[in-house]
């Protein structure tokens, strides 16, 4: 394998409530042209195809909305991703929506089938939901579901029809694996707005959520620290990194679905610097910057962008 880096960018927002995301890539390196960094022109960039054209008319699919197109979109994120991996050392996606998500978590498992993959999922939602769980029909609160194979029929609220449950079961069966992780080896930090559902599963599951109260008494540096213990049996893990996990009051509502209380900047760079410089981490990604909905005209794009160069600038380092 070339110790090398690749971007892949994917402008998917098909599984979002609020248009707007599939512009974030393109915002973040409208940041990279704007300080003069060149950040981009460093690797090759692949671009995942898109079905965003579904979003011109509505969806069909009550409870998994463009349920069609999404599966589709994974199977093209997992490939790519797979190609990618089985030549870079280190990946940086930059998606739009956060659920396509899981075609990334397939593509790194279609890589190397044989590693334990472990899972960081720095967000405000846990996006946990199935068809049979889901509020809205949203499918970008739904990646982890897929990657763990699981319905959660103990939690339904909802009778999905067969079409939906059709294209649901082809992206928990993306590569032909399922599931693509297991319960233990998925951790959240930030988490703070959960429907029932997601909080029964997590608990019937035993997976926790490290809180922005708890990160910031006990301090990165031991969260990490405690986090090296969960994922030591894991061979390889991938950081999927929402930027609704920071706070928008301190950055900006560039995004889709804000919460308040979120980390600062400062925190979020701690954590990617160091699992970026983690030898296991194979793969970060950035999802969820929506210009569209910036009060300071790019500046959620351009706080990501930051966080993303020290991703590289650190991963460069172990490569």
């Amino acid at each position: 394998m070339s110790k090398s880096i690749a971007y892949i960018i994917n402008d998917s927002e098909i599984s979002a409530g609020t248009r707007g995301a599939s512009l974030g890539p393109g915002a973040m390196r409208v940041a990279d042209d704007n300080s003069g960094n060149f950040l981009f022109s460093k690797y090759p960039i692949h671009y995942v195809q898109t079905m965003n054209h579904l979003l011109d008319r509505p969806s069909p699919y009550k409870y998994g909305k463009r349920a069609d197109g999404l599966a589709t979109v994974y199977k093209n994120v997992a490939s790519v991703v797979s190609e990618q991996r089985k030549k870079n050392e280190f990946i940086v996606v930059v998606a739009g929506d956060h659920g396509s998500a899981g075609g990334t978590i397939a593509g790194l498992k279609m890589a190397n089938p044989s590693n334990r993959l472990g899972v960081l999922w720095i967000d405000a939602h846990g996006d946990l939901h199935t068809p049979y769980t889901t509020p809205s029909g949203n499918m970008h609160g739904m990646p982890l579901a897929t990657a763990l194979n699981e319905d959660n029929l103990e939690s339904k609220q909802n009778e999905p029809d067969t079409d939906t449950l059709k294209f649901w079961n082809e992206m928990k069966n993306t590569g032909n694996i399922a599931p693509k992780i297991e319960a233990e080896d998925l951790g959240f930090i930030g988490l703070r707005d959960l429907e029932t559902p997601e909080v029964e599963l997590m608990e019937r599951k035993g997976i926790k959520n490290i809180s922005v109260d708890e990160l910031r008494s006990e301090g990165v540096q031991k969260i990490v620290e405690r986090l090296e213990q969960k994922y030591a049996n894991c061979d390889e893990l991938y950081i999927s990194f929402d930027v609704d996990s920071m706070d928008p009051d301190i950055v900006s509502h560039g995004t889709g679905t804000p919460v308040p209380k979120g980390l600062t900047p400062q925190e979020a760079s701690e954590l990617l610097r160091h699992y970026a410089g983690h030898p296991k981490v194979k793969c970060i990604e950035f999802v969820e910057v929506n210009p569209c909905l910036d009060e300071k005209t790019n500046h959620m794009a351009e706080v990501a962008y930051y966080l993303m160069k020290e991703v590289v600038e650190t991963a460069e380092k172990k490569i």
